[in-house]
Order: structure tokens, then sequence, then C-alpha cells
């Protein structure tokens, strides 16, 4: 096969008409693996042409340290995917957990090599895989959470958290993955021998955090089975009480899973109740922030009327303009607005 066979070269416009033309449903997916891989670019061009020949799409993270994925696969493909699953022997027997709810997730298959599959960018001998947190199912969990000396922290990003967390869960401050171990080591510094739990999404950064976490002395660490995803399917199978509220957020087109009717967030413009995440359509800023119905009627899908106003300004003007930093609209003049003031210290 050509190299340029594996890569999609198609129009993200005219992909996104196929998505929506589709006449089967997909099943949208993920999973992930700390496994040593010799040969990432290797493992990733026969990944590519395996998934490639099911119409899978996705976006597929794959590093010496093993991979990590979210996907969607044509409903009728499910049986074939896991045929592939077990064609390579580091992805035998691995977890994947479906998505709470399908939907439009994914256009294209995007497999790429990186550094890292959690880009905390912290030394190596900072953590070891070989050693991490204590892995709790959903019943564990909830039983932990109802000691109230332990101490629990979301390991996700602030605007995943605004949607949906565990109620008394520490939400670190921080704008950047590179940010959070050093952030989270020093809000629980002298906390060392209590009961720690973690959480995130699919359990991927908390696998690595809580080793980080062990190495720098703390004896109790322990992390959510599978995340949040996991979590939600075991508590609506055995009948559990969700101690997670709201939504869960997800790095698609989604961008958020019901868990809970509790809606804890609101609008970023008028303030009303509301947790729907939106991409502010002005292509100067494409800010993520919360807006409601009527916001986004009166404000087009942008974020402010500063960002509409420069969207409806004519092409050639924009391009102008965005060549000129002091002619675009500001990031950090919506994020000092925006940004919530969640629990973040015990």
């Amino acid at each position: 096969m050509k190299k340029n066979a594996l890569f999609n070269k198609i129009d993200k416009d005219v992909l996104k008409q196929e998505l929506a033309q589709e006449p089967f449903e997909r099943i949208t997916a993920s999973f992930y693996v700390y496994h040593p891989i010799d040969d990432p670019q290797l493992f990733r061009d026969e990944l590519f042409m395996a998934w490639n020949k099911l119409n899978i799409f996705g976006r597929i993270y794959i590093a010496t340290e093993g991979i990590n994925a979210q996907f969607s696969t044509p409903e009728h493909y499910w049986n074939q995917f896991l045929e592939t699953m077990n064609s390579f022997t580091i992805l035998k027997n691995i977890l994947v957990k479906k998505a709470l709810q399908d939907g439009k997730s994914f256009y294209k298959l995007t497999i790429k090599v990186r550094e890292e599959l959690v880009a905390y960018g912290v030394p190596n001998n900072a953590y070891t895989m070989e050693k991490v947190g204590n892995h709790l199912s959903a019943e564990e969990y909830n039983q932990a959470l109802e000691n109230p000396d332990t101490i629990i922290v979301d390991m996700r990003n602030y605007y995943e958290s605004e949607i949906g967390r565990f109620e008394s869960a520490i939400v670190p401050d921080v704008e950047t993955s590179k940010e959070l171990l050093p952030e989270v080591k020093r809000i629980l510094e002298g906390k060392e021998d209590e009961q720690i739990l973690l959480y995130c999404t699919g359990g991927i950064r908390c696998e690595k955090a809580s080793s980080y976490l062990m190495n720098h002395g703390f004896k109790n660490v322990n992390q959510l089975q599978g995340g949040i995803i996991q979590y939600t399917h075991d508590i609506k199978e055995k009948g559990l009480e969700s101690k997670f509220i709201g939504k869960n957020f997800v790095f698609d087109e989604r961008l958020g899973e019901r868990v809970t009717e509790d809606v804890i967030a609101t609008c970023h413009i008028c303030g009303a109740s509301c947790d729907t995440h939106t991409d502010c359509k002005n292509d100067a800023c494409h800010i993520l922030f919360i807006q409601c119905e009527i916001c986004g009627k009166e404000l087009d899908g942008c974020c402010s009327q500063e960002c509409l106003d420069f969207s409806q300004l004519p092409l050639e003007e924009q391009k102008i303009r965005r060549k000129d930093p002091s002619q675009v609209v500001s990031k950090t003049f919506f994020d000092s607005r925006i940004k919530p003031k969640l629990n973040q210290e015990i």
C-alpha cells in the first residue's frame, strides 16, 4: 500500500457530509493500554490499514509506552473490529468501553505517533508504570466516597469538570496537562498517608498520575476502574446510586454524554442553567465555551459580540486582520470572564 493511502486527505466538510448521510448506525467506544511498543510507526501503519478497511473513524495516539484510542465503528462491523483487536498481541483481552451515548462522534480516522499518551511531560524517573494505584470498581468507589476523610481529585481539565464531576472533588486550577501532576502533588502535600481517590474520563490519565503520586510518597492511592465511562455503565447495570453528577465531557463532535439529569453549569454569556459546550463559530477564535440556546441564536454561535462582529466581516478583511494580532479578538478576553471557580483546595 502506498504511504499516502495511510492518511485521510479528503476535505473535512466533505467527510462530515458523508458521515451525516450514512444509512447505518455507529458504535462509539474507547480503550487504552500501557504496554511497550518497539516500533510505534509500524504498529500505527498496520492499525490504520486494518481499521480503514472497516470504515472506522477516530482519534488514536500511539507511543513507545502504549496506545490510547477513541473511535467509532459501523455497527455491522463491530465483530470484525473485535477480530482486529485480537490479531494484535498487545490488544488482546483489552477492556473496550462503549460510549454512554452514541452519535456522530468522529468523521475520519486519525492515528498519530506521539512521545507520550498523556502529555504530562514529567521525567521518566518520576513514575513507573509497573506500580500504579489500586483500581476500584463502581461499588468500591462509592463506598470509599462515604468516608469523610477520603480525598478525591479530578484529573481532568477545568472545562470538563465544569459540566460534571463527583460532588466533593478537588479540581486543580491548571491550564495544561504539563502543570497538572506537580499541582496535584502540591495540593496534597501533607496528606501522604490519607486515602486518595483519582478519576478521569476513561482511566488513562489516572494510570500515570497514580504512579507519579506513589513515587512521591503517597501510600494509599486509588483510581476509578475504567473512569467515568465504565462507572456510569456499572451503576446503571447494577442499580447503584451515581455519585457523579451532570455530564461527562468527551473529546469528539458530541462534546458530552449525559450521566445524570443534574445541570451544574451555566451559560457563559447570560448565566442561565446550561451545560452544552460549543465551539465559537468565529474562525479566528474557536474557544470552547458553554452557551444556551437563546444566546446561541443571538450571537450566531459566537462567544461574544466582538467575535460575532469579526465573523461578519468580509473573508478577505478577516484574513488581513488575522496577520495583526491586535486586530483579532483575544482569547484571554473571554477566558477571563468564563473560567469557573471550582473546588481547588482541600
